[in-house]
């Protein structure tokens, strides 16, 4: 026993040894890349930006609110702002109020590019828009930033697209390759009537692009806990969409002789069991390759934790788990978002609904999150039906070939002082309708944002600095020529 004790001892020494040293030699990849051209954004760019977001381009939930008339008044403003990209590039209006431009490049051989960013954004809620600093589409140019929806979401990629190409062609610049710009106008309500349309569109073309940019990621500051440097998070892949209804009828009647469980009873019993049974964790591929960058900026203890992953996986879960933000990067999240009841507090319910959304993690499907639910809640009174648009998480894109080392460069040239990891979108985007046509499809807009700017999206006082939205013409300008020159 003795014995076994000692060999035993040995063991744990020697297994602390190897994960101390592995932490010890995980350590920051720099990568050296040649310093970009200096390149001065054209004059009133900024000014412009505000222009565009003065312009109310709404996607409503209810399509017949839809005010077409906004997105030609977007579609005019365009053309007047950019006049030689106007008159350099073809475009056309595709589907509903989409946007497609063509850049003819020099050498037909060379597959084409698509760059992309969406004019539409979400409205306003009415109960906060006293909240706003500055009116939500007054493009007010403020303290440094340019404030107003749509400048994080999206109006600042399709303006910084177009910034860059009008400075390229007064520059003489002509591509190689052909880029095209797709600007989508219905993103925010699932984008079927425009990004949906033009992939279509180009691939009844014949076009096979090299690769597809989106917006989805940015250089963010204090990105995880720990990690000092800015790290440039460009997405590979991004998350499913599925929302459930479960609905619960019952008779309904007065409150003042309730049976033991009424229809809302019933679905809070279901819907407590949802949010105490989430889907399991898992680090995808997508995920690890992230957490090998950020890993190697973090303190020791926690550097010998991401280290020894295939040790310590179990543990570096439970600590990711703790925050919604990183806990989300790993699972399929359950959010109860809506409840419906009785119309009234003295009557019983006939019918009580909720709807639950569900983001879902690569390895899973709509159908094996609609099994989940089914065998968690467990009870026959409660139907559980998808509702509303369904679609799949993307497949992962390559992050060992030219497209992406191309993109890498680019963001290290403007961004010399970040870590570039490739990771899991969390939203949607438009991009995804483009997986027919390419496998490289990547999510990243070339701005820089804090925590506390990113949180601005879809919410109160969204805003972009205006360094941040010149360095992101910055960012597409080099793009362009790396890519196309």
């Amino acid at each position: 026993m003795k014995r076994a004790l000692q060999v035993l001892l040995l063991l744990v020494v020697i297994l602390a040894a190897v994960v101390i040293a592995r932490g010890m030699m995980f350590t920051p990849k720099r990568v050296e890349v040649p310093a970009a051209p200096a390149f001065t954004p054209p004059p009133g760019a900024v000014e412009r930006l505000a222009g565009a977001i003065r312009i109310p381009t709404i996607s409503p939930s209810d399509s017949t609110q839809r005010d077409s008339a906004a997105f030609r008044a977007m579609h005019m403003y365009l053309e007047q702002s950019f006049p030689r990209v106007s008159s350099t590039l073809t475009h056309e209006t595709v589907g509903k109020d989409a946007l497609l431009y063509e850049w003819k490049g020099s050498d037909a051989s060379l597959a084409p590019v698509v760059l992309m960013g969406h004019m539409d954004v979400v409205p306003v809620d009415p109960g906060a828009r006293q909240l706003w600093k500055h009116d939500p589409f007054s493009g007010d140019i403020s303290e440094g930033f340019i404030w107003g929806r749509g400048t994080l979401d999206d109006k600042a990629t399709v303006l910084s697209l177009l910034e860059a190409t009008e400075a390229l062609i007064t520059q003489g610049f002509v591509p190689k390759r052909t880029i095209y710009f797709s600007f989508g106008a219905d993103e925010e309500v699932g984008g079927a009537g425009g990004a949906a349309k033009i992939a279509e569109l180009l691939k009844s073309r014949g076009v096979k692009p090299y690769f597809v940019l989106d917006e989805g990621g940015t250089v963010v500051d204090h990105a995880m806990p720990g990690v000092k440097p800015p790290v440039a998070v460009v997405g590979i892949a991004e998350k499913g969409y599925v929302t459930v209804e479960l609905s619960v009828r019952a008779e309904g009647g007065h409150s003042s002789m309730p049976p033991r469980h009424t229809a809302a009873g019933i679905l809070a019993e279901a819907i407590t069991k949802l949010e105490n049974n989430p889907l399991p964790a898992s680090i995808g591929p997508e995920m690890s390759q992230l957490f090998d960058v950020v890993g190697r900026e973090m303190p020791f203890g926690r550097r010998v934790l991401f280290a020894n992953r295939w040790l310590l996986d179990p543990v570096l879960k439970q600590v990711l788990a703790g925050q919604s933000t990183t806990d989300a990067m790993l699972r399929t999240t359950t959010a109860v978002t809506m409840l419906e009841g009785s119309p009234k507090d003295n009557v019983l319910p006939s019918l009580a609904k909720a709807a639950v959304n569900f983001r879902i993690i690569p390895g899973e499907t709509s159908a094996s999150v609609v099994d989940h639910v089914k065998k968690v809640i467990d009870d026959p009174r409660v139907t559980v039906t998808p509702v509303g648009g369904t679609f799949e998480p993307s497949l992962p894109s390559p992050t060992n070939d030219a497209a992406w080392s191309g993109l890498e460069k680019t963001i290290r040239q403007i961004y010399p002082e970040a870590d570039v990891g490739p990771y899991l979108v969390l939203g949607a985007t438009d991009s995804r309708y483009f997986s027919g046509i390419t496998t490289n499809v990547y999510r990243f807009t070339g701005n820089r944002i804090d925590i506390e700017d990113r949180n601005r999206v879809h919410g109160t006082n969204e805003r972009i600095s205006a360094k941040s939205y010149l360095d992101g013409i910055r960012f597409v300008y080099q793009l362009i020529k790396n890519t196309a020159g």
